[in-house]
């Protein structure tokens, strides 16, 4: 019965493995330029002004960003954000930014100090991170969110 036991907790174990290892965390950055470079996405691996991960990317011409938070010195992060501002020639009104964020539940905008638009997106990754499918998909509906943001705004490169 002990040899059962031991040889059916053994399955178990090592069949959780590889799908923990599966897994894109935060804490690993390479894992989501990995999944960036599987989908064709340009992905730049560096850090930010504070030593903390960052991501560059680009979708349709737009650059947009990973940001890397909560994060143990500088590495172990928890969670991540997607990040893309804008250089308006034309300052926009905080009326259209809050049309924004009223009609619209992903993708919170918000307007820097020069008046020009910044939008971004919040991804935890904590307590074991989340499948390649649904990292992907969050990447998808990210750059959809891109997308309806820079018409909402008017932007044109």
């Amino acid at each position: 019965m002990k040899t059962k036991l031991l040889a059916l907790l053994l399955v178990i174990t090592s069949s959780a493995v590889p799908a923990a290892a599966q897994m894109v965390q935060a804490r690993d950055p390479g894992s989501i330029v990995s999944i960036l470079t599987g989908l064709d996405y340009p992905a730049e691996l560096g850090s930010d002004g504070a030593g903390d991960p960052i991501i560059t990317s680009k979708h349709d011409g737009s650059t947009f960003k990973i940001l890397f938070y909560n994060c143990t010195n500088h590495k172990d992060c928890a969670t991540v954000q997607f990040h893309s501002s804008y250089d308006l020639d034309e300052t926009l009104s905080l009326d259209k930014i809050n049309a924004w964020n009223k009609s619209q539940r992903f993708g919170r905008a918000y307007l820097d100090g020069e008046g020009d638009p910044i939008i971004q997106m919040d991804v935890d990754l904590d307590d074991g991170g989340m499948s390649k499918a649904l990292f992907t998909d969050n990447l998808e509906y990210w750059t959809s969110v891109l997308d309806q943001f820079e018409e909402h705004i008017g932007y044109t490169e």
